[in-house]
């Protein structure tokens, strides 16, 4: 642990530190990772972005246009080509 980290308690009783402001619990978030589908193939920020925007599954997304996906808090470029794979393996695409 570095100086500018503290120590929190998540509402499950995790204990975990932290140097950012973000009340995200790492453990929680390990806890409730996919373990298949297109969300699991994304870091935790950028699977919280989609479900927070309600992009829940592929069919969502598909009506989407990559930078409206883009401008989700959490979303970066590095995950865009995991979601056009998934989306190619569904016979569908980001909107045009």
């Amino acid at each position: 642990m570095t100086s500018n980290e503290k120590v929190r308690v998540c509402e499950k009783g995790h204990k975990y530190s932290k140097s950012s402001d973000c009340p995200t619990c790492p453990i929680c978030e390990k806890e409730r990772k996919p373990e298949s589908g297109f969300l699991a193939l994304l870091s935790a920020p950028a699977r919280r972005a989609l479900e927070n925007n309600g992009v829940t599954s592929l069919e969502i997304l598909s009506t989407y246009r990559q930078k409206e996906i883009l401008k989700f808090h959490g979303m970066g470029p590095a995950s865009l080509p995991k979601l056009q794979s998934a989306l190619k393996e569904k016979g569908l695409s980001f909107k045009e």
